[in-house]
């Protein structure tokens, strides 16, 4: 799959702008702060619904305006698809597949699938928690468009829930909230268990594409690995955080009295959840927050035999955190074998955080996609290895 064609319409810096595009290398070159970042941003949003660079979307609009329209037009085999998201301030976003009647905007998660890299990614490594739940919902609901309904509505019981327990710790808790407590337990157990299900699935697919990547960009002196931490085995400590000594999920062969996750079923995930909650549930009502589901799980990243999180350097940070990408690449390779679409690849002003050696790696690896959108401030940070068409972004346009 490739996008053929990029219009904006008041969104970002951009009054209106187009951008014809086609497979193969398209550098865009511009000094920093022309926007080349906003054209990756919008096709990047059209793909997952959020941004890699504001957790809202009203930085989106142009200043001044209501409203923000992301067009593209897809080419996948010999089939075309249109596509156009319309971002609102104020109320729900909306879009349009072919031109058809609007439809909500997560109506058109995955049809346009990308891979975005950019320096934002070391939080993936270095940030909080968040940031990898993140990283695995995103590729979730590039996968399977089903997900992104699975995790807004474990959010939605989550924020209900959580409302509930603020009654209690505020003193107006009674035995009616609690009879709805139990309700709320049930669907939130529910909806956990289809996150966690589908997250540890995800993780395993990922887990061989990322040894295999971190090894093709470094010396491969250091295995790279990542194992899912849950709630349902981790004894929380005061701050959230798993205590030290823990058990965790683990893959097949590991120590024995471990519990593997991966063997339950959503229906048992379910029932641990419900049993968790009950144990938690004291301690909940002090706090007034729910302490254990999905919403507080970690992905932990590791080289070797050390966390990569406080323990990597700069140098082994940017490779975990460009193997992360490279192996939701290669999931997305997998899948598109099986009848998906292989993604967009985009690299947003990473070639000038990295070392020669990296540079001319990554190019390497990525240089066969079917598509790869490059922005640079500069033509010398581009390695040889991704020849192919220049662009050049000015203020407001592109100079064709």
């Amino acid at each position: 799959m490739y996008l053929e064609h990029l219009s904006l319409t008041d969104f970002r810096s951009y009054a209106q702008v187009d951008l014809a595009l086609g497979p193969g290398v398209t550098v865009l070159v511009g000094y920093n702060g022309i926007g080349k970042t906003n054209l990756m941003e919008a096709i990047g949003y059209l793909a997952t619904l959020s941004s890699h660079r504001v957790s809202s979307d009203a930085p989106l609009l142009r200043f001044g305006t209501e409203r923000a329209l992301v067009r593209a037009r897809l080419v996948r085999g010999t089939q075309t698809t249109v596509l156009e998201l319309e971002i609102n301030a104020g109320r729900a976003n909306r879009g349009r597949i072919n031109r058809s009647n609007p439809v909500r905007a997560r109506d058109i998660l995955g049809i346009c699938q990308t891979v975005l890299f950019a320096p934002e990614d070391l939080a993936l490594v270095k940030g909080d928690p968040s940031n990898r739940r993140r990283f695995l919902d995103d590729l979730l609901a590039s996968l399977v468009p089903h997900h992104a309904a699975t995790r807004s509505d474990y959010d939605r019981v989550l924020r209900q829930r959580n409302a509930l327990l603020k009654s209690a710790r505020a003193g107006k808790f009674t035995s009616a909230h609690e009879s709805t407590l139990d309700v709320w337990d049930q669907h939130m157990a529910r909806a956990g268990a289809e996150l966690l299900h589908a997250r540890l699935d995800l993780v395993e697919q990922l887990r061989p594409h990322l040894a295999r990547a971190y090894a093709q960009l470094t010396d491969g002196s250091k295995p790279a690995d990542a194992t899912y931490r849950s709630t349902l085995q981790n004894q929380m400590d005061d701050d959230g955080v798993p205590a030290p000594g823990a058990p965790r999920t683990t893959p097949a062969g590991s120590p024995e009295g471990q519990d593997d996750l991966r063997l339950l079923s959503v229906d048992q995930l379910t029932e641990c959840y419900v049993q968790a909650f009950a144990e938690s549930r004291k301690k909940e009502l002090e706090r007034g927050i729910s302490l254990v589901g999905p919403h507080r799980d970690d992905l932990e990243l590791t080289l070797g035999q050390a966390p990569a999180k406080g323990y990597a350097s700069h140098g082994e940070t940017w490779s975990m955190c460009l193997s992360l990408r490279l192996a939701s690449y290669y999931v997305m390779l997998d899948d598109a074998r099986t009848g998906g679409s292989a993604p967009i690849l985009i690299l947003d002003d990473v070639f000038a955080e990295l070392d020669v050696q990296r540079r001319r790696k990554l190019a390497a690896i990525v240089s066969g996609a079917e598509q790869v959108l490059v922005t640079a401030a500069v033509d010398a940070d581009i390695p040889e290895e991704l020849s192919g068409r220049r662009v050049k972004v000015i203020p407001g346009g592109i100079d064709e």
